[in-house]
């Protein structure tokens, strides 16, 4: 099974009313063909699929440790919510990557071209967990309130840098209540910094 096959088999595996929508709305944005960053990691066509599978894999696992370690913390972490939550954490970032050439200097300090990514989000500039939020609602997928916190707020410290307080207290207050926020942070985290 491919990866994209796999990717849509979970999704549909959760039987959520309107992933039919976002399925179809994926593939027109180009979600399987994209990188996941433009220089860090999965910076490759089709990277943002694996990147994807990766955090799901991650969160799966994370959920499970947690729940034995905290009995009933399961209840808060159903499979279908750690399926969409993982899985479609970054669906803002298929349309703003574009391919580019480059120049660097290479080892004998000449330049050379090399085949990098440009980002562009003036397309819908919102934010990052709130486009995906936003693009999953408009296609009709039914979220939970934990499924929408945890994508809105897994970038947490890479964006309340610039934003109020207010947002800190939303954040904080997402993170005390939802423990799906948490297992997708750890989970997008390793699957950034270890396996990609």
């Amino acid at each position: 099974m491919s990866d994209r096959e796999d990717f849509i088999r979970i999704l549909e595996e959760t039987r959520r009313p309107g992933m039919d929508k976002v399925l179809a709305g994926l593939d027109e944005l180009g979600f399987y063909d994209a990188p996941a960053s433009t220089r860090f990691h999965g910076c490759t066509p089709g990277g943002l699929l694996v990147h994807s599978l990766n955090v799901y894999r991650e969160a799966v696992v994370i959920g499970g440790i947690q729940a034995k370690l905290k009995p009933g913390v399961e209840a808060s972490l159903p499979r279908d919510s750690v399926a969409i939550a993982a899985l479609l954490h970054d669906v803002c970032k298929a349309e703003v990557y574009r391919q580019a050439e480059k120049f660097r200097k290479d080892k004998n300090g000449k330049w050379e071209k090399y085949a990098s990514w440009d980002v562009d989000y003036s397309a819908f500039p919102v934010g990052h967990g709130e486009k995906s939020v936003i693009r999953l609602l408009r296609w009709g997928l039914e979220m939970t309130d934990d499924e929408i916190m945890a994508i809105r707020w897994h970038m947490s410290g890479f964006d309340l840098a610039f934003q109020s307080a207010e947002a800190k207290g939303n954040f904080g207050a997402a993170s005390d209540k939802c423990p799906l926020l948490a297992v997708l942070k750890a989970a997008d985290g390793l699957a950034s910094h270890v396996l990609e």
